[in-house]
């Protein structure tokens, strides 16, 4: 009896393992996981041929008067899962980050764009990249009208993948400046 029990759990334990393990080609080697299907509208050629057209692009959609933004658009520049991730500083100086997928981003921000205009362009960006991966550091500026004073300032950290026929953002993670906490210099050019 103690013998089957044992038997019956290993085969059991053999049988979950086997069946999470990376299915396996002709030579033995894990295939790869398929890629999510891409996104709901398909992007302009231009906005995701390079690295700068692609960053250009998403300052551009969320950029304008108050209105309607282009959310189409928006979401042909992330691949599926790709997240959004503002911090923030409470009243006592801690630091907390919110996420949400651009689908999230777009519906909470459309009721702000519809009552306020807002333009938002990159003053600095250092770029590194390596074989498809790539990283933006972009400081920004906010203003609710061009030619205005800039409400805001602060880095968006853009995390970017190329698939091999364009790009797509990953992640974009950002932190607005405050008094305590300035820009430094050296990333305002």
């Amino acid at each position: 009896m103690k013998k089957s029990l044992t038997t019956i759990v290993t085969a059991a334990i053999l049988l979950t393992v086997a069946a999470n393990a990376p299915a396996q080609n002709q030579q033995g080697s894990p295939q790869p996981t398929p890629s999510p299907a891409p996104a709901a509208s398909p992007a302009r050629l231009a906005d995701v041929d390079t690295i700068d057209h692609i960053i250009a692009a998403v300052y551009d959609v969320i950029s304008g008067p108050a209105g309607q933004r282009d959310w189409n658009r928006f979401s042909s520049l992330y691949y599926p899962g790709a997240r959004m991730i503002p911090t923030r500083r409470d009243e006592k100086g801690g630091v907390n980050a919110r996420i949400f997928t651009p689908e999230e981003y777009a519906r909470r921000s459309q009721e702000f764009f519809t009552k306020e205009g807002f333009f938002e362009n990159s003053i600095a960006n250092r770029v590194e990249t390596w074989d498809k991966i790539a990283h933006v550091w972009s400081t920004y500026e906010s203003r609710h009208a061009k030619g205005e004073k800039p409400f805001a300032r602060g880095i968006n950290s853009f995390q970017l993948f190329n698939d091999g026929s364009r790009w797509w953002i990953l992640t974009v993670y950002w932190e607005s400046e405050d008094p305590a906490h300035a820009l430094p210099e050296k990333y305002l050019k």
